[in-house]
């Protein structure tokens, strides 16, 4: 599906390298209080590392499990102690984010591209906290950028700068390309967000193939993130509209009524053939619009996976 939008709607999203500091530091303080408040518990139980090990052993308390009593230990000691074991917790995250110039587009509170820099932070401060790795691909029409999982904040603190200011080569969207090169670059298996507006002409199949492929390998989760004035055009008169990934130029009467209504259905044929090639493939998907609390979005998908395992 094109994406089709007023050129009044949309301006220069580039700041100045103070700017982009003071916003990078209200983003990373933002953030990281939700990910200690809200989400990192919850992100913890929704993704579990991969069993448990043993850790160590310890004096018997009241309350504990008589079956996880260290017989050999107990005898040398005449007295009870217990095994003591951990999860291994250590887990690999991976986003891939949409960077075609659809992102970099908004009506209400923010551009996608700025709530996609959110809440990749957010995501990616969740996995740090619980000591996984973070990598990410951005990818238009072609892998723009590819940056191997790692730990620590300054490597997250590299990711959101690079989400919120980064200039594509390309303007277009190819999914199906870039689940094929996440699979055969990244061979262990890992939590992967794929975060887009999914306006992309992919052939449902082959999107599904795609989709199948990387979930039967991966833990597959996609997060679609849409304005407003792309699900419902304005009646506004005559406006100048332009393709964002094409930058082919027209003019729209958006006063006509047969006009909005196509639009309209133009964009939910789109995310109703998301929704189902993601339902058939067996992935998880969460729509977000830019104007909604993307922490009730997020709840929602911790929740839902929760409710599964």
């Amino acid at each position: 599906m094109a994406a089709f939008f007023s050129q009044h709607t949309t301006r220069n999203t580039q700041l100045s390298n103070d700017e982009k500091r003071k916003k990078l530091r209200r983003i990373e303080i933002k953030t990281r209080k939700l990910t200690n408040q809200v989400f990192s518990g919850s992100y913890h139980s929704a993704f579990k590392g991969r069993g448990i090990s043993f850790s160590e052993v310890r004096e018997y308390q009241f309350g504990d499990d008589v079956r996880m009593i260290d017989w050999n230990v107990t005898a040398r000691n005449n007295k009870p102690f217990i095994k003591v074991f951990e999860e291994e917790r250590e887990l690999t995250v991976m986003l891939l984010i949409d960077v075609s110039r659809s992102s970099f587009f908004g009506t209400q509170t923010d551009f996608k591209n700025h709530i996609i820099a959110e809440i990749s932070a957010v995501l990616a401060f969740s996995a740090i906290t619980n000591n996984d790795k973070v990598g990410v691909i951005f990818f238009s029409d072609v892998i723009e950028k590819f940056i191997p999982p790692k730990k620590g904040k300054s490597h997250i603190l590299r990711i959101i700068s690079e989400i919120y200011d980064f200039t594509p080569q390309s303007g277009k969207t190819n999914i199906v390309d870039t689940l094929r090169y996440f699979n055969n670059m990244v061979k262990k298996k890992c939590i992967t967000f794929l975060i887009s507006d999914f306006m992309s002409d992919a052939k449902p199949e082959e999107l599904k193939k795609a989709l199948t492929i990387v979930s039967g390998k991966h833990d597959l989760i996609g997060l679609h993130i849409y304005d407003e004035r792309e699900a419902k055009m304005p009646d506004c008169g005559m406006m100048l509209v332009s393709d964002a990934e094409t930058g082919r130029e027209f003019w729209m009467n958006t006063s006509d009524k047969q006009v909005r209504l196509n639009y309209e259905k133009r964009f939910a044929e789109n995310i109703k053939t998301v929704k189902n090639v993601f339902g058939k493939s067996g992935a998880q998907l969460e729509s977000i619009k830019t104007e909604d609390n993307y922490v009730i979005g997020l709840m929602n998908m911790f929740k839902k996976r929760e409710g599964k395992r």
